[in-house]
């Protein structure tokens, strides 16, 4: 149980109270420092997947942990910068992102349980959803438009990202929920 992937997985985990902690400091690169322990976060996400892989030491904890790990620091991150802009145009994408995620797990937790969650892997556009998802949180949590003077524009980059995730989440749920579909309606069991 105690594997280098699931002690990292752990380590994403004990990142949340500090990443919210830091966030809200009174301090003036407070948000900036709190989009790097998310940054941190998500690296550790790739990380721990590849050494799970490479050194082989998937375990039944780790593909537990993992999502969950993900859907907490994730989730915390899309409350944080509603709360943070208060705007109807950060609140919908991140609302969809939520829903998605709620919505993909407990597709997966079903379909695991009547022994077919193969149906609904991970798919390319979940990935890509992903990565548009994370790029977009670093942005609006560092609340930068510029850096030493020179602009960078990552608040607007994570605007646009944010949308692309949550388009993407849609597409990607509705992929899942047509993978699941035959399943879910009974049609496998007619058929057989």
């Amino acid at each position: 149980m105690w594997t280098v992937p699931n002690l990292i997985t752990l380590f994403r985990v004990i990142l949340i109270p500090v990443f919210v902690t830091i966030y809200f400091l009174d301090w003036r690169w407070a948000h900036e420092a709190g989009a790097f322990v998310f940054w941190l976060a998500a690296i550790t996400d790739w990380v721990d997947g590849y050494l799970a892989r490479k050194l082989k030491q998937s375990t039944p904890f780790g593909a537990f942990l993992d999502p969950v790990a993900d859907k907490l620091i994730v989730g915390a991150a899309l409350l944080m910068i509603t709360h943070s802009y208060a705007s109807l145009w950060i609140t919908i994408p991140s609302i969809i992102l939520l829903v998605r995620e709620i919505y993909v797990s407990a597709l997966r937790e079903w379909m695991a349980h009547n022994g077919v969650r193969e149906a609904v892997k991970v798919s390319f556009i979940g990935k890509a959803k992903t990565t548009a998802q994370m790029l977009a949180i670093i942005g609006l949590l560092s609340g930068l438009e510029s850096f030493l003077g020179f602009p960078i524009y990552w608040v607007s980059l994570g605007h646009g990202l944010l949308y692309i995730a949550a388009v993407l989440s849609l597409w990607s749920m509705v992929v899942y929920t047509k993978a699941a579909w035959p399943h879910l309606s009974g049609q496998i069991n007619k058929a057989n």
